[in-house]
């Protein structure tokens, strides 16, 4: 009868390390099972990460920067989050702002825009009506038969016509330097951005983007590049120096669009992507 007994507790026994034994195996194929699975996630998730470190800054482009596109209405682009809310010049009949973090308005300087733009307004309006009035001067030849009295008023009329003429040439004279007035002054406004770049808005929508100064193109170009390594990206491409001195090229794939690349002392200083039919006003 012990024997007995004892046989079953040896079987007993047996069948439970037999039991734990399989258990064990079947957590160590579990275990495996849930490696294999998070190995190609973990895998992903590095390959994602790796991706992101190595796509780099966006590249400066006439299709479109930091979510802002060309034609693009004025409140869609301050809706991007990309500029900042208040406008740095409102010169010319354009809306500018700059990217964010750029510089607040300098109020002082639009004041200094606003009243050169204005001046050049009026003296433009009183040079048209000027040239419409002006008499030639001259009061024509007198018959051999003409009186002194007829000598005189000629002589008079000729004297006003003269004087007017003189007023007139003056008044436009004026406008004319008002206009140097006004081209210089956004000649210094574009100037001032040329670091921190900006964004130019006509009543039609988004007409220049101006990059900042650490801005590059796909090829690699930006402030700092030099002369030559401008031509050799883009000499194929179009790009051709003109009467203003900046060197300009057709934006491919947007009609009436060209990058313009701004030099000094052989290098580039500033590049903006710009549709000139569009006016400000």
């Amino acid at each position: 009868m012990g024997k007995n007994r004892a046989s079953v507790r040896a079987v007993g026994v047996g069948i439970s390390v037999a039991l734990l034994v399989a258990g064990a195996a079947a957590c160590s194929s579990d275990d495996k099972k849930d490696a294999a699975k998070a190995a190609p996630a973990a895998t992903g998730a590095s390959a994602s990460a790796s991706a992101t470190a190595t796509k780099g800054p966006e590249a400066f482009a006439a299709a479109g920067y930091r979510g802002l596109k060309p034609g693009m209405a004025k409140d869609a682009g301050l809706a991007t989050g990309a500029l900042e809310s208040a406008p740095v010049s409102l010169l010319g009949g354009c809306t500018d702002f700059v990217y964010k973090g750029g510089p607040a308005p300098d109020q002082a300087r639009m004041a200094a825009e606003a009243a050169t733009e204005a001046r050049y307004k009026d003296l433009n309006a009183q040079a048209d009506a000027a040239s419409g009035r002006a008499p030639a001067p001259g009061g024509g030849t007198l018959p051999p038969n003409a009186s002194a009295k007829d000598a005189a008023a000629a002589a008079a009329g000729s004297a006003a016509a003269a004087k007017d003429s003189a007023a007139a040439a003056k008044t436009i004279a004026d406008a004319t330097m008002a206009l140097v007035d006004l081209r210089v002054a956004q000649e210094a406004k574009d100037k001032a951005y040329l670091a921190t770049g900006r964004v130019s808005f006509a009543a039609t929508g988004l007409r220049e983007l101006a990059a900042p100064a650490d801005a590059r193109t796909a090829e690699g170009i930006g402030a700092g590049s030099t002369v030559e390594a401008l031509q050799q990206a883009y000499g194929p491409k179009g790009l051709q120096l003109d009467k203003s001195g900046r060197y300009v090229m057709p934006a491919e794939g947007q009609q009436g669009w060209q990058y313009e690349f701004t030099v000094d002392g052989g290098k580039v200083t500033g590049m903006a992507v710009v549709n000139r039919d569009v006016k400000c006003a």
